[in-house]
């Protein structure tokens, strides 16, 4: 070959692969999820509610203490003088002569005095919705009370009872139809006592349920 014939080409040889013709499928990876978290604090549930049941709760203590006083007041008071009496007997009754009558009145006056007390941590429960102390130390405290106010109704009213039906078992004659006006002031009371009762129920049930949904 002449050096001086430069158009001359060489030829390069390539060898051909084994997999000529046969090409790979390429898979595509599926793009990843995305999840989008949220930093914002969820809102807190509004305590409406809570302070709707504060103040449902400062007002049935007020319910409470009128109707305790005026248990302890009625009975109290409670006293009657039959207009004719003999040489020996002066037919005469009065609260204080009889024992469950005393207790009633004291457990309806300490009723009185405790509902008084507690009305400024009532309140605290108003302007603080979710202060648990507070409501929780209101029912341990109610729920003692209640014991004592419906033991001293029950106490009186079998006592009353006894005064409008008497006991032949036990030799208790029937006093009311004498002492008419003694017999309607004790049965007033003890209905009212029942009252407070009922107003010491609803009381712990409302902090129960404050307590519960807290």
């Amino acid at each position: 070959m002449d050096s001086g014939k430069s158009g001359d080409a060489t030829a390069v040889t390539i060898p051909e692969t084994k997999d000529k013709g046969k090409g790979k499928a390429v898979t595509w990876a599926a793009p990843p999820s995305v999840y989008s978290v949220s930093t914002k604090a969820e809102p807190s549930p509004r305590p409406g509610w809570k302070k709707g049941v504060a103040i449902t709760d400062f007002v049935l203590r007020l319910g409470a203490i009128g109707a305790a006083m005026a248990s302890a007041v009625t009975m109290g008071n409670n006293e009657e003088m039959l207009p004719f009496f003999t040489q020996f007997l002066q037919f005469h009754a009065q609260w204080n002569e009889f024992p469950m009558f005393q207790f009633f009145v004291v457990a309806n006056g300490v009723i009185s005095g405790y509902m008084i007390l507690a009305l400024p941590f009532s309140y605290v429960c108003i302007v603080r919705p979710h202060a648990v102390g507070p409501r929780l130390s209101l029912m341990i405290l109610d729920i003692v009370m209640m014991g004592v106010v419906t033991g001293g109704a029950s106490s009186a009213a079998a006592i009353v009872y006894l005064f409008h039906n008497g006991s032949q078992d036990a030799n208790w004659i029937a006093i009311c139809q004498g002492f008419s006006n003694f017999c309607k002031a004790a049965s007033q009371a003890v209905v009212t006592s029942f009252v407070a009762a009922v107003f010491l129920m609803c009381l712990v049930s409302l902090s129960a349920l404050a307590l519960i949904r807290n």
